[in-house]
């Protein structure tokens, strides 16, 4: 069980590591682009990317998600080849078909979305979208067998030259709007060439019915399950435009861009947790060793919301001018949402292990439902403060939705009293936090931070958080750090089967 533990933290530092590289090259050119752009042209590149998104899940079909769970089914190699064969030629033809009636709609789809005047950059867009579509092969390729080194090698560079490549032509020949999605173009052509190293040993002259009927049983839910999440994520937008001003939207944009500075650790996590359970769901010990990184992975989430909570708002503070201080409110509810989403993630995977994604839309219409009604309600009184709250309400409710349709197909007896301790230590390390005295902003950042950080673990090991085994567990690898020796500890064998024996996981 350590093993696969430690390749699961080595997975995840890497990918995290190319998260926060692509995000600082975005951060330091936004500066840049907001010379050459006007306000109307960002206002046309938010709504290209608001159509990109729903095209994205429909052009799928929901099979990036098949593909990486059915390559876990395949016996052999010509298996693997049918089944990256027949998802790859069934979406070249049904995509094909969508594309072509897009861009033959165009010029009404840019009349309702108010995109006149784009329309060459709607079907740039479009074709792009397109050619993405089929990537999601080669990645999952790199993730499943375990190569995060080149994922985030060819992440990072694809952001890069992408973000770069729109300089070019933003700037270098003012090309604009057109030239911001023109690079994606540019840049997936070359990528696609690329790729083909990946491609090339999986794509074949073959196709197989069964296998794509297996495929859109499994993937066709998650078409609806994203579509749903879409509406979650625009709700409180909406709705907030609907009963205030533009500014106080603008309030809560900037404040959910610092809550959700979170979804780095969030989406590094996501790439490595996937393949991590399915290579782990076959093995004796599956339930228990999902059971202990559920555990420490809630631990960790508690962490990093108590922490951005308390730090969050002076952040806000220090960097943003005062008209924009309203937007530190805003920053503890969408932490608090981005962490009931990793929630979600840690305990519905039993929906994945067992191919019963017909529940994953249930879920997320429970959450959107949610999402609307508490907009509705509590907007009108309370502003962006009542979004936050719907959003962290709506994530709440897509976490416990989740793992009760999980559990009751897969079922894994978590920690519970360990749970509630994190919890416990959580609240208490916040509320340590705020109970000190006001101070300037990037002081008060680094004190609050500080308390947070000192707090939240030490109230853990009053809590008798960690057992006998973890301590020596723990005692035993702080000795091999400072040994310097590489490899497993001497006992880690032995231990792994303590552990799964005595939590008696079925």
């Amino acid at each position: 069980m350590l093993d696969r533990l430690r390749s699961l933290g080595k997975s995840f530092t890497v990918y995290g590591l190319g998260d926060v590289a692509t995000s600082i090259i975005s951060f330091l050119l936004l500066p840049i682009y907001a010379r050459f752009l006007t306000p109307e042209d960002y206002g046309a590149i938010g709504l290209l990317l608001s159509i990109e998104l729903p095209l994205k899940i429909v052009f799928r079909f929901g099979l990036d998600a098949a593909f990486m769970r059915l390559y876990y089914d395949c016996p052999d190699e010509p298996a693997r080849q049918r089944l990256a064969s027949t998802l790859f030629w069934f979406l070249a033809a049904v995509s094909g078909v969508a594309l072509t009636a897009c861009i033959a709609g165009t010029p009404l789809l840019a009349r309702t979305m108010g995109l006149d005047a784009y329309q060459g950059a709607l079907r740039i867009l479009l074709i792009n979208t397109f050619i993405i579509g089929f990537y999601f092969i080669p990645f999952h390729i790199l993730r499943m067998t375990n190569q995060p080194a080149t994922f985030v090698a060819l992440t990072t560079s694809r952001a890069a030259a992408t973000l770069l490549t729109r300089f070019a032509l933003i700037i270098g020949v003012g090309l604009g709007v057109t030239g911001f999605v023109l690079a994606d173009l540019v840049v997936s052509g070359v990528f696609t060439v690329v790729m083909l190293r990946w491609f090339r040993p999986l794509i074949r002259m073959v196709f197989s019915r069964a296998v794509l009927e297996d495929a859109l049983r499994f993937g066709l839910p998650r078409v609806p399950h994203g579509l749903l999440q879409q509406v979650m994520f625009v709700a409180d937008r909406y709705v907030l435009r609907m009963f205030s001003v533009l500014g106080e939207v603008g309030l809560y944009q900037m404040g959910a861009s610092f809550g959700m500075a979170l979804k780095l650790v969030l989406n590094a996590f996501e790439y490595a947790w996937a393949p991590f359970y399915f290579q782990t769901m076959k093995t004796p010990e599956a339930k228990a060793t999902f059971r202990l990184v559920t555990t420490y992975g809630v631990a960790g989430l508690t962490l990093l919301v108590a922490g951005l909570a308390a730090v969050g708002p002076e952040i806000v503070r220090w960097v943003l001018p005062p008209q924009f201080h309203g937007a530190a409110r805003i920053v503890p509810w969408i932490g608090l949402a981005v962490g009931f989403h990793g929630v979600y993630l840690l305990t519905s995977i039993g929906l994945n292990i067992t191919k019963s994604t017909r529940y994953y839309p249930v879920s997320t219409g429970a959450a959107a439902i949610t999402s609307i009604a508490a907009n509705l309600l509590l907007v009108p009184r309370y502003g962006s403060l009542g979004a936050a709250w719907s959003n962290a309400a709506a994530y709440g409710v897509m976490a416990s939705t989740g793992f009760l349709l999980s559990q009751r197909v897969y079922p894994i007896p978590l920690e519970w009293g360990r749970l509630a301790r994190i919890g416990a230590a959580g609240t208490i390390a916040y509320l340590s936090a705020w109970a000190l005295p006001a101070m300037a902003p990037l002081i008060g950042a680094l004190a609050r931070g500080s308390v947070v950080t000192i707090v939240f673990p030490s109230c853990l090991a009053a809590f008798g958080f960690l057992d006998a085994r973890e301590l020596r567990t723990l005692g035993r690898m702080v000795e091999r750090a400072r040994a310097g020796r590489a490899g497993p500890a001497p006992a880690a064998a032995e231990t792994d089967v303590t552990l799964a024996d005595e939590q008696q996981i079925p």
